[in-house]
């Protein structure tokens, strides 16, 4: 375990479960869902080498068509980053090297930063070859602190990708509904701010991934998740890596 304080605010961060924030509390309140067994619907975790959906678990890429385990209905979603144990590199860093099933080398490294007003992840993830890469990251945020207040999720989308039968992203930008939602977002008018009970506690999220999906349907749950793309675009215009080059991401959460 890594832990970090100031004075207001801790976190902990668990190498072995897949990297991920274990629990941040700020201002006294544990604000992210606990340990689970099932190590998708718990905390904070890294989404890498890709992050949300891939049809049906298949991509072709540079003519090789390319079989990923399904874990999600259907498709596979967020990466294996979440799953496997990530190695300290320093007091405030940890690295994962890509490994099967994923059928391209390459290395993620996580950094945390906390002040009184923030916490800041940055993930560097480095294409060892070329491929297409993504990140990002999945919070799982409480509905109800332990005192009984309540969450507001004010959200600000604009615009939001048009699902197909199958929940994957057709390409297409569509004035969004009202939710409850698993949606992804673009051009943010604001920042995301979860508000619970009457200020009691107020969060805002930031990065510098330019997607977001927003899981409402959960009941004991909140998810506001920035990501460098939508689901599923390895199928639609896949990001490419070139051997060398890296994808830098920030995800802030502030009080």
């Amino acid at each position: 375990m890594m832990q970090f304080t100031s004075r207001t605010a801790a976190v902990t961060v668990d190498p072995a479960a897949g990297g991920r924030l274990a629990e941040l509390v700020v201002h006294g309140h544990p604000v992210l869902v606990a340990r689970d067994q099932d190590p998708m619907r718990w905390g904070s975790y890294p989404m890498v080498p890709f992050a949300g959906r891939i049809r049906h678990g298949r991509f072709t890429f540079d003519g090789a068509t390319h079989e990923l385990p399904v874990n999600l209905g259907p498709h596979a979603i967020h990466g294996y980053g979440y799953t496997e144990p990530w190695e300290i590199i320093d007091d405030q860093s940890i690295g994962w090297q890509f490994a099967a099933p994923w059928p391209f080398a390459g290395r993620a490294v996580q950094r945390f930063t906390l002040t009184d007003t923030h916490l800041e992840l940055s993930m560097q993830v480095t294409a060892d070859e070329r491929q297409p890469l993504m990140a990002g990251w999945h919070p799982w945020f409480r509905r109800r602190l332990d005192n009984g207040a309540t969450v507001t999720l004010d959200v600000g989308p604009a615009t939001m990708y048009a699902l197909d039968h199958e929940a994957i992203p057709t390409g297409e930008l569509v004035a969004p509904p009202p939710g409850p939602w698993d949606n992804c977002f673009t051009d943010l008018v604001h920042e995301p701010t979860l508000r619970w009970g009457d200020d009691e506690l107020v969060l805002r999220l930031s990065s510098t991934a330019d997607h977001w999906v927003v899981f409402t349907e959960p009941e004991h749950a909140v998810c506001v998740e920035p990501q460098s793309g939508a689901p599923d675009e390895i199928n639609r215009r896949a990001p490419v890596f070139e051997a060398g080059k890296t994808l830098e991401t920030v995800f802030t959460i502030s009080w």
